[in-house]
């Protein structure tokens, strides 16, 4: 009886794959052999979620501020932590101070529409606000409030470190590029701020709720989606 020849090849292609590619895993199945890990992601993710955390507290620490006593809760921010699209609203209302979650009811399901006209789901963005506690009557926070709660949203970007930064209304603005004018002369034009060395491209846009109090708006923010939308393309962002 002769003896099977061994395949001595079998063993130097697993120590090769081992050697060069540590990330992945050999299976010895007839299909999808390599599988790769999702480590470095899950690892990200939950950097970016307790770095939050402590934002939050930080936030939920203030003391002596008329937002804070007016709220129920610190309406920190939801979506993807790792989205490429960040969107910054002007500060929370009833709704979403009860249900501790951004752009609710109506002004959600609107936000929900204009994000689908340029092909991209609610969920893949990642939305917070420029102050984090709803304000009495629901009114705009004053230049003191939005300067001291600016310092937080600063953090904010920084720990979800989006490609593109969407600012809905005039809050929004002023809390991240320091503008108080109108909204109108600012909005639909790239600007840039520049956050730990890091540049981040920006876009100042007529806020959900304004909208729906003045329609005829709704057409100039239609041309700011478009130009989101161009940008999108320009960076070969995936969302």
């Amino acid at each position: 009886m002769t003896k099977k020849a061994l395949n001595q090849n079998a063993k130097y292609v697993q120590e090769l794959i081992n050697t060069i590619e540590p990330k992945f895993n050999f299976e010895n199945k007839p299909i999808n052999r390599f599988t790769i890990k999702a480590d470095d992601h899950v690892r990200d993710v939950t950097n970016k979620l307790d770095q939050l955390n402590s934002l939050r507290g930080k936030i939920n620490s203030i003391q002596n501020c008329n937002l804070k006593d007016n709220s129920k809760n610190v309406v920190m921010g939801d979506g993807d932590v790792n989205s490429p699209i960040m969107l910054i609203g002007e500060a929370p209302g009833e709704k979403e101070d009860l249900e501790n979650l951004t752009f609710q009811g109506e002004v959600g399901a609107l936000l929900n529409k204009m994000l689908l006209a340029i092909n991209i789901k609610r969920e893949k963005v990642y939305s917070t606000y420029a102050v984090n506690f709803r304000p009495k009557d629901d009114k705009k926070p004053t230049a003191q409030e939005i300067k001291r709660y600016s310092v937080f949203l600063k953090d904010h970007i920084t720990i979800i470190n989006p490609k593109i930064i969407i600012l809905m209304g005039s809050t929004a603005m002023e809390a991240v590029t320091g503008l108080n004018g109108k909204i109108s002369n600012e909005r639909g034009k790239w600007k840039e701020i520049i956050l730990k060395n890091k540049t981040f491209p920006i876009m100042v846009t007529f806020s959900p709720s304004y909208l729906m109090r003045f329609p005829e708006n709704k057409k100039f923010s239609w041309e700011d989606l478009k130009r989101i939308r161009a940008k999108i393309q320009e960076l070969s962002i995936e969302i």
